[in-house]
């Protein structure tokens, strides 16, 4: 793919997973093709490039990978939010709702200094769930979330409006309508 080529033709959607009626956009496909992967990690950074940013973090799993690039560009440390019980060492954990249920994720309880910048990343923003417990624990640990960064925003179902209710700037790359 040329790095001329939009972005969202980089992004595969399957229809009716993981359940019927859902459009599920798959970012996988962007991540294998080097120009489309190189330009959305360039798109993330360059809002960011030259401002005191001290962490990336990202969101298990695509937000791991993501998230790692846009560090190296920035020259920042990266922490990774797990899924509860994949860390080693001291957690500090949040609960949140999902659709159907409720999920926990966790980060090491030394993974930031009080007062560190920090950039949220993330493939893909729906209802917000995620990334406001990511948010939550961030702040828990004393934090200043700069932004939280995205590749797809779904905003129909409102996580991009609701992360910004709680003050947090939200970037991204494309929206795509329905879920």
């Amino acid at each position: 793919m040329s790095t001329t080529r939009d972005l969202r033709d980089a992004i595969r959607t399957i229809p009716d997973y993981p359940k019927a009626g859902i459009m599920f956009r798959d970012i996988t496909t962007l991540l294998g093709d080097a120009g489309a992967f190189r330009r959305a990690v360039d798109e993330l950074v360059h809002p960011y490039a030259g401002a005191k940013v001290d962490k990336v973090a990202g969101i298990e799993a695509r937000g791991f990978i993501l998230g790692g690039a846009v560090a190296h560009q920035l020259s920042t440390g990266f922490v990774p939010i797990r899924k509860k019980g994949k860390l080693p060492h001291e957690t500090v954990r949040v609960s949140y709702l999902l659709e159907y249920g409720a999920d926990e994720i966790e980060i090491h309880a030394d993974a930031l200094v009080r007062g560190e910048r920090v950039i949220l990343i993330d493939d893909l923003v729906a209802t917000g769930g995620t990334a406001l417990a990511a948010v939550q624990l961030l702040r828990q640990l004393g934090a200043e979330v700069v932004a939280a960064c995205f590749v797809i925003d779904l905003p129909e179902l409102g996580g991009a409006d609701k992360l910004r209710e709680a003050g947090i700037e939200v970037r991204s790359l494309m929206s795509f309508e329905g879920h």
